[in-house]
């Protein structure tokens, strides 16, 4: 058997579980599944991720990463937080809403599947509070580099960011008009922008 690096293995798995969640749903996912998806033992599987709670934390995780290297990618973090949370939210929404509807969906059923079974209700409460703190801390880095200060906390902005983007996405997807969306998100960011309030002229603390 060819050798593969432990990380790069994981991430095998953690992709494998992406495309078997999205194609299946999270009530039908079994670790064995993804193990055949991934084309590895399932001991090999079982030793990486002991359980499907494991595997889903990793799996949100991933999806967590990637809205990250969206934001980070897209958002000029130097010149501001207005401009920030425009260029992000939008790109965002093109990236990872409108083409990746299948992604959308997963995430609403790793939070309902956690939230009606018992004893994973903490897996829902960190995946959104990963979503929030990821927010939070770009548009925290945004603000500091062009030296603004925001008239909310941080936190509360990541969290009412992702509140507003989470309402928007469950219309969206539940009736893709691409024309209406965008205009309610461009709504929805106006909106964002100006409880921000953004004032320029003393840097922003931690």
């Amino acid at each position: 058997m060819v050798y593969v690096e432990a990380s790069v293995r994981r991430q095998q798995m953690v992709t494998a579980a992406r495309r078997v969640l999205s194609r299946d749903g999270v009530a039908r996912t079994s670790v064995r599944a993804v193990a055949a998806e991934a084309g590895v033992p399932l001991g090999t599987m079982q030793y990486v991720f002991p359980s499907k709670e494991l595997l889903l934390r990793a799996v949100i995780e991933d999806v967590v990463d990637e809205i990250a290297a969206v934001l980070k990618d897209t958002a000029e973090l130097e010149y501001g937080l207005e401009h920030a949370i425009r260029r992000g939210i939008t790109s965002f929404w093109s990236r990872l809403v409108v083409e990746q509807r299948d992604l959308q969906v997963m995430q609403y059923e790793l939070t309902t599947y956690a939230l009606r079974t018992p004893g994973q209700e903490s897996l829902a409460r960190w995946q959104y509070e990963r979503y929030a703190s990821v927010v939070a801390e770009w548009c925290q880095q945004a603000a500091h580099n062009a030296g603004e200060t925001c008239a909310v906390p941080f936190g509360r902005l990541g969290r009412l960011i992702v509140a507003a983007l989470d309402g928007l996405v469950l219309q969206h997807v539940c009736d893709p008009n691409i024309a209406r969306s965008r205009e309610d998100l461009d709504a929805a960011i106006d909106m964002l922008v100006a409880l921000a309030n953004v004032r320029r002229g003393t840097r922003v603390g931690a």
